[in-house]
């Protein structure tokens, strides 16, 4: 215990600050157990009180208010991108973005109690146009909270936390244990993954400008987000083709007609999927490199996309 004050007294602040950022940004670092050693450490001296809390306040702020950005300037991006884990991606969207424009001040004062939402609440706060006056102060009233809690805890039961420590040391070991099982657990499975997607048909792609000058052919937006901003943009001509929803579809409509794909996914991973579905269904298709952000940038046309099929989502605006 006492290596452990001594390692906190000359590098406490930057660990603190580190886990508390991390876990805020949503990457799994236990910052509760941070915070419990650092009021710890700041009952026996080790770490001035006044600079731990406004170190950790900062971190928390500081992660809460990128995710907030990363949400007002990329729409639906995040929720839609997490929300592909659901059964139903569409409903999942829709029914998070409701919860939090009834609920969403209370969520953001306790969101951080609650593993997996305290990451979600900032972007949903920023992709729903909350204004950030707003939004920092009701994230300052949670990360206070939640910042006060653990570090109270750790100042208060200082003395026990030596006979804590010893008891983590015990079950680390188990802990290693798990984590080498996790780690050949999950090489396997990519291993699994990689055999399985050497053993699928190669998809073509093409770049914009070679579907810019084809005739007759049909391009379908399989983005599995995108119809949910206001001011979404699609490919002019182009069709919605809802990826989540093939087993309708009607190969005979567009036989023997060049069918193109092209989503917003870091590597065209929604066009890929659905292009393996339709080559399946004998549909020749190819994925257009890039997507709508190469189609874009090549200065080719785009349209707004019909009212009709937007799914307009609350906002605080």
């Amino acid at each position: 215990m006492e290596a452990l004050l001594a390692g906190l007294s000359q590098h406490g602040l930057s660990i603190l600050f580190a886990a508390v950022f991390l876990e805020a940004v949503g990457i799994p670092v236990p910052a509760a157990l941070a915070l419990i050693f650092a009021g710890a450490a700041s009952a026996r001296g080790a770490m001035p009180v006044g600079l731990a809390l406004l170190c950790a306040l900062s971190a928390m702020m500081l992660g809460d208010t990128l995710l907030f950005l990363i949400g007002r300037y990329t729409g639906w991006w995040l929720l839609g991108l997490l929300c592909r884990l659901s059964l139903n991606p569409d409903s999942c969207v829709l029914r998070s973005a409701d919860t939090f424009y009834r609920r969403g001040r209370k969520i953001l004062i306790f969101a951080k109690f609650v593993p997996g939402i305290n990451t979600m609440a900032p972007p949903l706060a920023g992709s729903m146009n909350m204004r950030i006056s707003q939004f920092l102060r009701l994230d300052l009233a949670g990360a206070t909270l939640y910042v006060g809690t653990y570090f109270a805890v750790g100042f208060v039961f200082s003395g026990a936390i030596e006979a804590i420590t010893a008891g983590f040391r015990a079950f680390g070991r188990v802990v290693d244990v798990l984590l080498i099982a996790a780690v050949v657990g999950y090489v396997g499975f990519q291993v699994w993954t990689w055999r399985k997607a050497r053993g699928l048909r190669p998809v073509p792609s093409v770049l914009p400008s070679q579907v810019a000058s084809s005739e007759g052919a049909v391009i379908y937006d399989v983005r599995s987000h995108g119809y949910y901003d206001r001011k979404a943009t699609r490919i002019r001509g182009s069709v919605r083709l809802e990826p989540n929803g093939l087993s309708r579809f009607d190969e005979s409509a567009v036989s023997p007609k060049q069918v193109f794909l092209y989503c917003t996914c870091i590597r065209d991973a929604t066009s890929v999927r659905v292009a393996h579905a339709l080559l399946e269904k004998g549909v020749s298709c190819a994925v257009i490199q890039g997507g709508l952000r190469a189609w874009k940038k090549a200065g080719l046309p785009v349209e707004p996309v019909p009212s009709e099929e937007l799914v307009v989502l609350p906002g605080f605006d």
